[in-house]
């Protein structure tokens, strides 16, 4: 059994413990799932989305981990590559064994019963990374889909990125 570990935010604790994770993620393949991690021996890429997930607005995140069949059939691949479909264990080995694992995630393409839940566990608000990996030193896209109206700091960051095409 595959573990896996997704996170969610803090106050859909009790639906989850009640119910499962429901599959309303959509995959780029089209149909709907679950997003996820394996469960690795670093922390750090374990839990890598927090901090990126946290730009959406949500503050606290907790990480469900759960098992699925080795056999199970999801989809892997780094967020801005096309994912390959693969056994949940080949998927978690692929991801495992990169130099730099930020970035990687699975999709499960069905809900996770709550059966298949093995914990909730509060994890680490600050842990990961924000725009994208290796963004320390690179001025962020200020397009309008990568920092939306509202966001913090985000007037001075698209007035930078208009600045950068009139000059």
């Amino acid at each position: 059994m595959t573990l896996l570990v997704h996170l969610t935010a803090a106050k859909n604790i009790r639906s989850v413990r009640r119910v499962g994770i429901r599959a309303e993620s959509h995959g780029r393949g089209g149909g709907t799932g679950v997003y996820c991690v394996p469960v690795l021996p670093s922390y750090q890429m374990t839990y890598q989305w927090g901090r990126e997930l946290r730009r959406g607005g949500q503050r606290t995140f907790v990480a469900v981990h759960f098992r699925i069949p080795d056999d199970e059939m999801v989809w892997v691949g780094h967020y801005n590559s096309d994912p390959v479909r693969l056994a949940s264990a080949e998927a978690a080995a692929l991801v495992a064994q990169q130099e730099d694992a930020r970035g990687y995630e699975l999709f499960v393409p069905r809900p996770i019963q709550v059966r298949e839940i093995h914990r909730v566990r509060r994890v680490n608000q600050v842990t990961g990374w924000r725009y994208m990996p290796n963004a320390h030193g690179k001025p962020p896209c200020g397009c309008p889909v990568c920092i939306p109206p509202g966001q913090y700091g985000g007037t001075k960051i698209r007035k930078a990125y208009e600045d950068s095409f009139n000059s």
